[in-house]
């Protein structure tokens, strides 16, 4: 596995702002909502006027396909990454209009190595969406798996060397 990004990687409490950014399209709120949130306020901008949104907003849900389009740009698609246990938290702080340019800052809560594969670590991280006034539109705390470094040298790559088909929350 050639990755940029291994468990050793990530430093406990260091906050990383992506350098990338993504720019919110009235259509694709419309779109996304209309596939898998169809809620008025996601669909028509007078309808978005009248809710207490206070106009055409971008679902919770496709804030948070936002959010993980940041983090694979970010640096998932360059880490050694297994997968992930769940995300614990998501708050929508702030409703996300067309024309919004949001970033993201992700922090390091904490971090361990698995109990049960001692080539994988954990790490716990906030994620914060924020648009470009510097306000959060959303938090999200969850957990993700990375091989470490000196696994990957010694050949097991494979998730699963140590015998285990699957993570779990309990790990």
């Amino acid at each position: 596995m050639d990755a940029e990004f291994y468990f050793e990687d990530f430093h406990d409490k260091e906050t990383v702002t992506f350098p990338g950014s993504y720019e919110v399209e009235a259509e694709e709120i419309k779109e996304f909502a209309s596939r898998y949130d169809p809620q008025p306020m996601h669909l028509d901008e007078e309808a978005g006027a009248k809710s207490m949104l206070g106009g055409l907003s971008a679902s919770g849900w496709h804030t948070c396909a936002i959010a993980m389009r940041l983090m694979c740009d970010g640096y998932l698609t360059r880490s050694a990454g297994m997968s992930a246990p769940g995300v614990e938290e998501v708050k929508w702080l702030r409703p996300v209009r067309a024309g919004d340019v949001l970033r993201m800052d992700r922090s390091c809560l904490s971090k361990r190595m698995s109990k049960s594969r001692p080539n994988i670590g954990m790490c716990r991280f906030e994620w914060v969406l924020k648009n470009q006034h510097g306000d959060a539109v959303l938090d999200m705390i969850g957990t993700q798996m990375f091989l470490t470094r000196a696994s990957v040298m010694a050949g097991l790559e494979d998730g699963r060397a140590q015998g285990a088909a699957s993570a779990g929350a309990s790990e």
